[in-house]
């Protein structure tokens, strides 16, 4: 069964998690407008505490961003362990992700982004398997109800939670309908590495060889400053507090051709995702004036 998908990006598109701090009100519609007003080309909407949107409210989201040209993801409650000890739990998360994805598609959004769960007293394996067994059964659902959205589970940041690079892409091989939400501060945090131009490229290069070059072009990157220590991430900075490689990240994406959304989480949000907007269109630039000088 083919489901239609909103039209992805032909390139990066940066934004947000949740309304900009400069927007005049704190509504999903006023976040919206302010992202358009400040030239931004995306925005994550922030179920992170519940979903609380009526069917109404999604309405005015979904025609605001399309008349805007807005491109929409969401992000699930925190509330979610898939590998709980209780099956109540575990159920309850999964009726967690089945409202964001029904709300967020209401709202026209592309995705909804999730964390999976802790480890807990399961061995990495063990946790595997419960995962992908839920996770098999909320998409079974989503496809039932033909609902256009992808679950997209992200890479997380502590070594308690599960969402390893490795363990996300094999979930997204082996469970149709799964995609990941890359989170490059949260790979930097867990392993301490992951900091460089040539570690970027090749978090890119296993990307396209593990989900196929297509891939790269739809992509969805979480992207912050970050503070860890050896449990890893401690809690979400400024990119110009941290030590995250930005630039070298931006050189990366632009390197392989990488299109889809980018959306901040730095406590700034705007202010670092603006930056991010404007050091990538001097990538750009830089190449137009390149090729423009050795098309003669």
């Amino acid at each position: 069964m083919t489901i239609l998908m909103p039209n992805l990006p032909k390139r990066l598109l940066f934004g947000t998690a949740g309304v900009p701090d400069s927007s005049n009100g704190s509504s999903t519609v006023s976040g919206i407008e302010r992202t358009a007003e400040l030239g931004l080309g995306c925005m994550e909407i922030e179920f992170v505490r519940g979903v609380h949107m009526d069917s109404e409210t999604a309405l005015k989201v979904r025609r605001t961003a399309e008349r805007l040209g807005i491109k929409l993801s969401a992000h699930a409650p925190y509330f979610i362990n898939l590998n709980s000890e209780d099956p109540g739990k575990r159920i309850q998360s999964q009726e967690r992700l089945l409202k964001s994805a029904r709300r967020a598609a209401e709202c026209g959004a592309g995705s909804v982004v999730f964390h999976a769960g802790y480890y807990g007293r399961s061995a990495p394996e063990e946790a595997y398997r419960t995962i992908k067994n839920e996770l098999s059964v909320t998409l079974s659902i989503i496809r039932r109800e033909r609902l256009p959205i992808t679950l997209r589970i992200e890479t997380m940041g502590k070594k308690s939670q599960f969402g390893s690079l490795d363990e996300v892409f094999s979930l997204c091989r082996e469970i149709e309908g799964l995609e990941p939400c890359l989170d490059f501060s949260h790979l930097h945090a867990r392993k301490g590495r992951e900091n460089s131009f040539g570690e970027f490229e090749r978090i890119l290069a296993k990307t396209a060889k593990k989900l196929g070059p297509g891939a790269l072009k739809k992509l969805h990157l979480h992207i912050a400053g970050i503070h860890f220590r050896e449990s890893g991430e401690i809690k979400h900075l400024n990119l110009a507090e941290a030590d995250f490689l930005y630039e070298e990240w931006l050189e990366a994406l632009y390197s392989a051709g990488a299109a889809g959304l980018v959306i901040c989480e730095s406590p700034n949000l705007e202010i670092d995702a603006l930056m991010l907007k404007n050091m990538y269109d001097g990538l750009q630039e830089k190449q137009n004036d390149f090729i423009a000088r050795n098309s003669y």
